[in-house]
């Protein structure tokens, strides 16, 4: 399947800032969509290279906890109350992840959507976005999203919000998110609507037939094309050697003393998906930041004897296939891959957030008619 090239409408009807952007996934659809993206904003260093190579936006690095409201405003020119504004918040996610994750690490970055809220406050934008994991809305614990819906409502917002599937959005995934999206100019705000498609699947995006050559474990793709995969230890090799084409698991080698796992032993029951394969005619898991790893998930191709590599894991996160990544090394770029908002479904926000903006310069002109 084709991907939908990313080229930047020649006519803008809205601005964004994007907050917390990383590489930037979201920043990529909503130009794709037509939106005005003036800046990224982010604090990790190692990503700034790769925001700025692919997109004309500004990459503003800094810690969001001490940037201020004038900082932004002297940076990028926007005024508070300005209708055509977006403000978009995907900020760090760990500490709402259900993966297994040292919480402790991330505890710092929990509360990183009150600090978003102080910039709305500031500037009163017309449209906000909000993408995260579905924890961030679960937890019993989180007064922090709350206080936030609470505060918009306050503040004469309304919105919509709820967990999606991202593979009901062009991505050829099963990634659930939660979306959450807002406006204070007219009731007409809601989810973009979920498309089924049964072409939403691996073998349409990867393999030989979309310009993946056959590779071995650690390959190494100098181009910027980066069709590089990690090594394998000759244990490793040998598991997957054994691993069933398409869809197959560790329980192929359960058996098999030298091979089986001591964490698993009379345990195959826990983590079906660890040193598994992918399948051809369905969507992917989620790609995290490890995706490149045949250890941490069902990312074993489906019939190569490797991990996926970073380029297929930045396709089936939907990323243009001459988007650039820059890293110190395959883990950097893993990383920004997985932490990025899918492009495609970023577009598909972008495009509904167009159309309500449109519906209401339209009813504004027919009231004052």
């Amino acid at each position: 399947m084709k991907l939908k090239p990313m080229i930047p409408h020649k006519k803008k009807t809205l601005k964004a800032i994007d907050f917390f952007c990383g590489a930037g996934g979201m920043t990529q659809g909503m130009i794709q969509s037509g939106i005005d993206v003036l800046a990224g904003i982010d604090i990790a260093s190692d990503c700034k290279q790769t925001y700025e190579i692919n997109n004309s936006s500004t990459y503003i690095e800094t810690d969001i906890t001490s940037y201020t409201a004038d900082d932004l405003k002297e940076a990028t020119g926007i005024l508070k109350n300005d209708d055509s504004l977006v403000f978009i918040g995907c900020s760090p996610c760990q500490y709402w992840t259900k993966i297994r994750t040292n919480k402790s690490k991330s505890k710092m970055t929990k509360d990183l959507l009150d600090r978003f809220k102080y910039f709305v406050h500031e500037f009163l934008p017309g449209y906000i976005v909000i993408e995260n994991v579905p924890g961030l809305c679960n937890s019993s614990e989180n007064r922090v999203l709350r206080d936030f819906k609470q505060y918009l409502s306050d503040s004469s917002y309304v919105f919509d919000d709820g967990i999606i599937n991202g593979n009901d959005y062009g991505v050829p995934q099963n990634r659930r998110r939660y979306l959450f999206v807002a406006t204070r100019l007219s009731e007409d705000i809601r989810l973009p609507e979920a498309e089924k498609s049964d072409d939403l699947t691996v073998r349409n995006f990867i393999g030989r037939n979309n310009g993946f050559k056959k590779i071995p474990a650690g390959h190494k793709d100098e181009t910027d094309y980066i069709h590089s995969s990690a090594n394998l230890s000759k244990q490793n090799i040998q598991r997957m050697k054994l691993t069933k084409r398409d869809g197959g698991t560790r329980h192929c080698w359960k058996d098999n003393p030298a091979l089986q796992i001591n964490a698993y032993k009379g345990r195959d029951d826990i983590f079906g998906d660890v040193y598994a394969r992918m399948w051809w005619d369905k969507p992917a898991p989620t790609i995290t930041t490890r995706f490149n790893s045949f250890s941490n998930g069902r990312f074993g191709h489906p019939e190569e004897n490797r991990a996926i590599s970073l380029r297929e894991g930045a396709t089936l996160q939907t990323f243009p296939k001459d988007y650039i990544f820059k890293g110190s090394n395959n883990a950097t770029i893993a990383r920004q891959i997985g932490n990025a908002v899918p492009p495609e479904l970023a577009r598909r926000i972008g495009i509904d957030l167009i159309r309500s903006w449109k519906n209401t310069i339209v009813q504004s002109k027919s009231k004052s008619s």
